[in-house]
This record gives C-alpha cells, structure tokens and sequence, in this order.
C-alpha cells in the first residue's frame, strides 16, 4: 500500500493527502483572520511548505469554509459570465478557483491520515459533506458545463499547447463522468448519494481506525510472547498497564505471527486481525454494505451496469471483464502454486514434531522454517542489515543518485507535524533544487494503517511551485535506543513509496491538475512498483545493507540466498492479493438492486465463485470490513490495479536488464519519457514508446516463479 491517490482538481477533497502537525492546543490568534491565520496565506517556509509550527486545529475548520465559500464564488462567476467561453476564461479559470483550498485541504487531509485527533476526526466529518456538495456544484453545473463542452468541441481550433488541449479533455470527461448529463431531477438525487457516501466513507475509516486501536491485544505472561526478540518485547511493553501490548497493522497478517512460538498465541492474534471489526462497538459490516449498495444505484444512475464499469472509465482496464480476464489467468497458478507451498509448510509442521492442520495464523511461523531449510535464510539474519535511516539514504536515495542524478541533504530547520519525521531536501545533478521530501516511517495510534505517498504541495509552472511530498509507512516503532530494523518486505515498501514520490519530483507540468501522479489508478503503481526492483540491485543492496553494529557489508553468501529465495512464498503472496483484488470487484459489480444480508456471507461467496478459497490456510490480504482502501479510500473498484502494474513494472525492468541496467542514461530516458510526463500523454502509447513495443507477462510470471 501502498498507497497513493490520483488527484484530478477537486477531487483532491476525498484524497488523504497525509502528514500534518496538529496540536489539541487553542490560540489566541483569531482562526478566521486570513492574517492570522497561517493556513489562508502562502507559506513562507522553503517550497511554500506548511509551517507546522503555526498551525492549530482551530485553524482548520474557517481555512476549509473559507477555501469552499471561495471556489464556489469563482465558479458562479465562470458559469454567468456573459463572454464567450475561452480557454483563459473558463479553463483556466477553473483550474486556479480552487488554489486556496487545495492548499488548506492537503494538510488536512495529511493529518487526518498521518496524525489525526478527536477534533481532526469531528471537523472531517462534519466537512465530507460539504466537500461532497461542492463537487456537485461544480460539475453539475450546467452552465460550466455548457463552455466547457463547447471549448472541447472546438480545441483543435484555438491553437493551443499540446498540455492546455489536454486540460481541456481532462475536464471535459471529468465533466461527463461526474453526471453532467443528466436531468435536472436526476442530478439531485445524484447529490444525494455523493453526500451519503462521503459521510458513509467518513464514518468507515474514523470506526476502522477505533477498531484497529481497540483490537490491540496485551499480554502479561511473559511465555505466550515466546520467540521474540528482547528488543521486540521491550517496543512492545505496555505504556498503559502491565505486560506487553501488540497493536493491530490494517492488515490480515501481522509481522508478529513469524516470530511467535506458541500456537495459541498465534491463533489470538490473527482473530484478533480478522475479527477485529465483528460484533463490537466498531462493526463496519453495516457500513460497507450501505456503501456498496449505494454506489450500485450512483453507477446505475449514470447510465453504467454497475460501479466498477462507471468508476473504470479512462483507465487501462476499461472495463470489469478485462480485470476479470486477468483474474482467471492468474488465479489457478496461483492458487496451485499456493497449494504446494501449503503441503511443504504441512510438511514442516510434521517434522517438527507436532500434529495438526494448516491454519493461517501457522503460515508464516512455519513458512520460515521452509525459507530457512530450503535456502539457508532466517530473517533475522538480514534484519540487521536493514536499519531504517540507512536503507533510505544509502539505498533508497542512493539508487535515485545512480539513476537520476539525486543528491539529498537532511534539513533540521522545517517543522515537522510528529516527532518521528524526517524532512531532506533534494537536489538535480546540477545543484539546482527540486523539492522537499518529508518521511514518516513508524506506527502510531494517531496513524491510519498501510503506506502512501502524496503531495503538501504539487508541482505546477502556472503557480511556479516545486513538489513537497511525503511517504507515510506503519513500521514498528522500536524502543528508546534500539535500532528501526527492517524486514525485507519493509524495505521494499520503503522503495516502492518513493518510487511514487519520483514521479511527483519529477512532475514537469504547466497545470497541478495534471502534474505528477495524476494519472489513471492503473497505471499510478506503475513508477512504484518499479522502484522497488532496485531494492535487491547488486550495486544498490552492497551500498545499504550494513550491519547497524559493525558497519560491515552484507556478506555475498546472504545476498545470493536473497536472489535464490526471490520466487518463494510466491503463491500465497499473490492469492492473497488476487482475493483481496477480486473481493473489491465483486463488491462492485453488483446490480442497483442487489441487497446484501450480510457483509461476511457475501464475502465467503465472492471467494468460493472464483476459486480463491480452495487453499483455506491463504486469507485475503483484506477482509471487506477492513479494506480501507475500497471503502475509505479512492481505490473502489481499483485495488487489481496493483497486479495490472506489476505486469509493466516486471517488463520495465526487463527491458533495463536488457540495456545495461542501472546506469544513469537509462534513469534519464525514462525519466523524460515516463515519470515527468504526468497525466499529459495517453498512458498506453507513453509506455509503448519508452519501451519500444507493447509489455509482456513473461518477465511478471518469471518473477513469481509461476512460467
């Protein structure tokens, strides 16, 4: 999650834009003086990046108002103007009515999602609404419509850029997918469902987030903890009470479940994970099935059969057979390969002495017992190797310098909005400068789960404005003096979400509207999943892989058992993507009239159809009741875009190894003819003019060892 949000104007306000400083504070200062208040005026901190040290949660809520009262009065005026339509007059126009509140909501939403509180929580609810309605006033508006409708008609004529006629398009079908089309009574009811649903998706991640806090489990008995490390128990121990406290991850599997020796802990845990929302105060099953639901009647309403068909429209799956298509090509090598890899972890568990069934809480625990055996590897081996502050500025920042030419300096002087953040400032191979990077690497209660990346501030030449991004990952936070160590999982996130921070820094685009990663959600993954090849490069791995002790290199032995043990677990890691990938769409291909009973007997079907459940021991990667991506994020219908990007990444990568690698001319290319084009190009002819020809699977099957 790896996760970050394709942002198209406006449409900003349901993104979680995420890093943010609050303080439960008050001030003195008048929150609604635009003088005072240090959200309604332009930063004055380097790249105009949020003075945190400034501002309070009382600022947030009259910097909103005022952001929405703004863009609603430019709009009016756009629409009633009684001049012809032109380029300068109406799209233009548009793209900057909403510079103040884009400005105001990308903090907010950053610490909504990277360090939120009670009133954060209480303003975001109180404001989905608003957001909702003012969505729907722009694009429901059928004035705007109209010049903007005529505009597109005429581009070709008005001797535009090529960027400003695809600003045009953008807008356009922005326009048309909105429901601009419809009838005037039509369009009201659409107004409804878009605040029900933004309040519904409110209140999914705000219970999400108490069920995740709440579902920690604690344990005083020091032996149910056996198997961990004494540097583990001590991040672990209990700041509130006695014993030891493990938090829940938004995830089904917990990092925990490898290391645990007892089986009975292992099995509390994972119930813990995936019951953690079931008949308790924080039951979302109501929640997503209103939500699913009620997007079957918007997508109905909009003239599609469903959902899915309406929210893939000007992606490169375009349709819900072609992800479906996907699906049943992957699905019986996966699941088949999983099966295999369940009878050999079975198998282990015989050897070691004990008798009993494969459950999912025992995969992990004994899978790496089977790594170990088959390619001499413990991760405990390598973890010491992977010390957090190291594998980004000696990995991560160096493979971007071999490629790209980066440099970075750590900066010390901007505030931060949590403790834990790391701001550098990063520079091109000339000196000049080309943006902030803020990262935010550990777990905390104030956090929601997973990964993503996203924007303070976006790259655009109209407002001369550098990119300030940031990465927010959920490690475990180790104790007071204890090195971050990392497993190799982790480090590849770390890689895959700077890979999306790339392509906003290298964003090059007259218009934010279409900077950087606003691109179509399959094919956003794209530079992210591709960055996370350099992660096991010979040349990158040697440079960040030393020991936090000794300083000492990774040993050839260990990083040749790395290569070797590439393909294993394979199947259980991609059955478990593929189930959670399918479950999002049988979610929402449902019919408008479809009633679901219930969120839990729907979810068991959704599996059993597609012959995702045959191996019982491999769960979905998440359930439907804590799938925050589908149901409080943008990715509705979206998550298979991982697996459809991980096709181009594989073959991108490919397509390097067949060209000298890692070399800086080859960072360059791509660089110009992908990563710094933004949302400007067709995205498939884009990819095929880098590479030369059309991908293909075979680098994607290799790698997961399933050719």
């Amino acid at each position: 999650m790896k996760n970050v949000y394709t942002m198209f104007l406006l449409t900003v306000l349901f993104t979680s834009c995420n890093d943010s400083k609050s303080k439960n504070e008050t001030t003195s200062q008048d929150p609604m003086n635009t003088t005072e208040n240090p959200l309604l005026v332009e930063s004055t901190l380097p790249y105009f990046a949020p003075d945190f040290s400034k501002i309070t949660n009382d600022h947030f809520k009259p910097a909103l108002d005022q952001g929405i009262a703004l863009q609603e009065k430019a709009v009016q005026e756009i629409a009633n103007a009684s001049t012809e339509a032109t380029f300068d007059n109406t799209i233009l126009a548009l793209e900057k009515s909403g510079e103040v509140l884009e400005r105001v909501s990308n903090i907010f939403y950053g610490l909504t999602g990277a360090h939120t509180n009670d009133t954060l929580q209480a303003i975001q609810e109180e404001m989905a609404p608003k957001f909702a309605a003012l969505q729907d006033a722009i694009f429901l508006n059928d004035k705007l419509f109209q010049r903007v409708k005529h505009l597109n008609e005429i581009k070709e004529s008005l001797g535009l850029e090529a960027e400003a006629v695809k600003l045009i398009e953008n807008y356009f079908e922005q326009f048309e997918k909105a429901g601009a089309n419809l009838s005037p009574e039509d369009k009201e009811v659409l107004k409804g469902y878009n605040a029900k649903l933004a309040a519904l998706e409110n209140q999914f991640n705000k219970t999400l987030l108490e069920a995740n806090n709440n579902g920690a489990l604690v344990f005083t008995d020091k032996a149910a903890l056996a198997g961990l490390s004494e540097a583990q128990l001590k991040s672990l121990e209990n700041t509130e009470g006695e014993g030891w406290k493990i938090p829940l991850l938004n995830t089904t599997q917990q990092p925990l479940l490898q290391s645990l020796e007892n089986r009975a802990t292992r099995e509390k845990l994972f119930k813990a994970a995936f019951y953690r929302t079931d008949g308790s105060a924080h039951d979302t099953k109501g929640i997503i099935t209103e939500l699913a639901e009620l997007r079957a009647k918007k997508g109905a309403l909009l003239g599609f059969p469903n959902y899915a068909a309406w929210s893939l429209q000007g992606t490169m799956a375009e349709v819900p057979e072609n992800v479906f298509k996907m699906f049943e090509g992957l699905i019986p090598a996966a699941t088949a390969k999983a099966a295999n890899e369940a009878a050999e972890i079975q198998q282990m568990v015989k050897t070691k002495g004990e008798d009993f069934t494969l459950e999912a809480w025992d995969w992990n625990h004994y899978a790496e017992m089977v790594r170990i055996a088959k390619y001499d590897l413990d991760e405990n081996q390598i973890k010491p190797y992977f010390e957090t502050k190291t594998v980004l500025e000696k990995g991560v920042f160096y493979a971007a310098r071999k490629l790209y030419g980066i440099t970075f300096k750590e900066r010390i002087d901007i505030p931060t909005y949590h403790e834990d953040v790391l701001v550098y400032e990063l520079f091109e191979e000339n000196g000049e400068a080309l943006g902030l990077f803020y990262a935010d690497y550990f777990a905390r209660p104030s956090k929601r789960g997973g990964a993503w990346m996203s924007n303070f501030v976006t790259q655009s030449k109209l407002y001369d404005k550098k990119p300030v991004i940031y990465n927010v990952c959920n490690y475990p936070k180790p104790a007071s003096g204890e090195p971050a160590l990392l497993t190799y999982d982790e480090v590849e996130t770390m890689f895959h979400e700077f890979g999306h921070a790339l392509h906003g820094f290298f964003a090059d685009q007259q218009y934010p509207s279409l900077s950087g990663t606003a691109v179509a959600r399959d094919f956003v993954e794209f530079p992210s999943q591709f960055n996370e090849n350099w992660a096991l490069y010979p040349e990158i791995l040697k440079n960040y892989a030393v020991h936090y002790k000794t300083g000492e290199q990774i040993p050839q032995t260990l990083l040749d058992k790395i290569k070797k043990s590439g393909t294993f677990n394979q199947g259980y890691s991609l059955t478990e993507n593929l189930a959670a990938s399918n479950l999002d769409m049988q979610w929402h291909v449902i019919a408008a009239d479809t009633k679901i009973a219930d969120a839990n007997a729907f979810e068991k079907e959704a599996l059993a159809k597609t012959k995702l459940d045959v191996v019982s021991a491999v769960p979905p990667r998440y359930r439907s009741t804590y799938f925050a991506h589908i149901f409080g994020g943008g990715y509705a219908a979206g998550y298979y875009s991982y697996l459809w990007t991980e096709m181009l990444h594989h073959d991108a990568y490919n397509w390097f190894e067949n060209n000298g690698g890692l070399t800086r001319a080859n960072g360059q290319r791509f660089r110009e003819m992908v990563l710094s084009r933004g949302n400007t190009l067709d995205l498939e002819q884009m990819y095929k003019d880098w590479r030369g020809s059309d991908p293909q699977i075979a680098p994607m099957l290799t790698a997961r060892g399933l050719e």
